[in-house]
């Protein structure tokens, strides 16, 4: 692992390398505060937390380049916190285990959390190199972007002092963000009383998994499978053609992230579990076809488990099964003038039922307003058809692309100088915090790049090394040449 330090360049990598070695999960972001303040104190530049729980680092410019622009370096602190069905890994606790496979970082058993981790380390590299030129630079590393952007909706107006803010949360190297889709959390919950079950009947934990998963902003257009989806046709058959009925369900755990796993517990007449394999082999076989190409490790299971006392009644798990499968997920609409660019989608992320509560979660994304209000009214409208009751949480508004940026301009300008070659101009459906931020600094100049990254909130996820230096090469030249205000 330590051969991460030896990555060029060093001053980020060694950022990195250390950054891996603090539990920073989103929703408990203490220690990678405190670590970020003291790393401040260290380089020699102000740091302080906001009330927001936002970490703010301010250097001084170059002597001589004290008239430029202020510039204001942004990230996240927090990762999301997957691992595989294998691992032990406690994310509040221990540190992410990095190495290198074929030009890439990746992490073993677990997320990487170069989703924003590198972000944050160019910035620490930029604060403690005293060999930099630069006007005033300000870093904003924002706490819990990724369970609902807490930090950036919470940051205080009035904070920070530059006019220029550099997003360095995107993940594609030569592509240089200036729009983003607004998201909102939409929470279905019901209460119901359960009811006996027959203590003749036999149960069976049945469990999908092996999905490729994914970034629910970035990847929701790759078609890949989610596994509460997939499950309920599943179910809704089985309970339909023998006798099951539905004692609990746990699919997907992370709302950002596309469900690779799901498993419930059904109960059924002992003479009908060889039926039941049966059926799952003929899903099995069903799913592998109708996902060929895109999803290669689909795992149908079932293993006896212990009958539980108690299920979900009749009525409402017809219900319920019926809201499921007729729940969106997935691609609603794309960008009329971006055809090629997500305008609309919604991810089916976490079902919990059992214990005499259901609780579903989604997180619905779109470039408009209209449509995200659309699409929040149509989940509500199925979950309310099935007696649930519907909450909306964290919403955010989406980044108005402006191509007439002079920053992008300047960006532009300096990667084709240092590289040869034209940057794209791109509009993301992964929802940024520069809409957030926008809307409390509304004179601020925008744009998000970053290196290149695959798979982010996945154990697949990983960091391409060879994008690392030139995005670092880029953000030193564009930094010593901010114009003067």
């Amino acid at each position: 692992m330590n051969e991460i330090q030896k990555l060029t360049p060093k001053c980020v990598w060694k950022n990195f390398y250390a950054l891996t070695q603090v539990p920073r999960p989103s929703g408990h972001v203490e220690k990678v505060q405190q670590f970020l303040l003291d790393f401040g104190r260290q380089a020699g530049v102000e740091a302080f937390q906001d009330p927001a729980g936002n970490i703010v680092f301010r250097k001084p410019a170059t002597p001589g380049m004290e008239n430029r622009k202020a510039v204001i370096l942004q990230a996240h602190m927090d990762m999301v916190p997957e691992r595989d069905t294998e691992s032990s890994h406690n994310f509040e606790t221990d540190p992410i285990r990095p190495w290198i496979s074929d030009g890439w970082v990746k992490a073993k058993g677990t997320t990487l959390g170069a989703d924003n981790g590198l972000g944050v380390a160019a910035i620490m590299a930029v604060m403690e190199d005293k060999t930099l030129k630069h006007g005033p630079v300000e870093a904003l590393i924002t706490r819990d972007e990724e369970t609902g952007m807490y930090g950036a909706n919470d940051l205080p107006e009035g904070e920070l002092q530059g006019d220029i803010l550099l997003n360095l949360d995107s993940e594609t190297w030569g592509k240089f963000v200036i729009g983003s889709a607004g998201g909102i959390d939409i929470t279905a919950t019901l209460d119901y009383k359960e009811t006996e079950t027959d203590p003749n009947d036999a149960a069976l934990r049945i469990t999908l998994k092996g999905l490729r998963s994914g970034h629910s902003g970035l990847e929701i257009n790759e078609g890949r499978a989610n596994a509460n989806k997939l499950m309920v046709r599943f179910v809704r058959e089985a309970v339909e053609t023998l006798d099951a009925r539905l004692a609990s369900w746990q699919g997907g755990n992370v709302r950002n992230v596309i469900p690779y796993k799901a498993e419930v517990v059904l109960t059924l007449p002992k003479d009908n579990i060889d039926a039941l394999k049966d059926l799952m082999d003929q899903w099995l076989d069903d799913f592998t076809d109708q996902y060929k190409g895109i999803e290669q490790n689909i795992k149908f299971t079932c293993e006896p488990a212990a009958t539980p006392a108690l299920q979900v009644p009749v009525e409402i798990q017809d219900n319920l099964i019926d809201a499921i499968y007729a729940c969106h997920d997935g691609v609603v609409r794309m960008i009329p003038s971006y055809p090629d660019v997500v305008e609309t989608s919604s991810n089916l992320a976490i079902i919990n039922i059992g214990g005499g509560h259901a609780d579903i979660k989604i997180l619905a994304r779109s470039s408009r307003e209209d449509m995200k209000d659309y699409i929040v009214k149509s989940l509500e409208s199925c979950f309310n058809m099935a007696g649930m009751k519907v909450t909306t949480a964290g919403s955010y508004g989406g980044w108005d692309p402006n191509p007439d940026s002079p920053i992008l301009h300047l960006l532009l300008k300096e990667y084709k100088q240092l590289f040869g070659k034209d940057g794209i101009i791109q509009v993301d459906h992964a929802g940024l915090e520069c809409s957030v931020i926008l809307g409390k600094y509304p004179h601020l100049d925008v744009v998000s790049f970053g290196p290149t990254m695959k798979s982010p909130h996945t154990t697949s996820e990983r960091a391409l090394i060879e994008t690392v230096e030139p995005f670092w090469q880029l953000l030193k030249k564009t930094l010593e040449d901010i114009p003067a205000k």
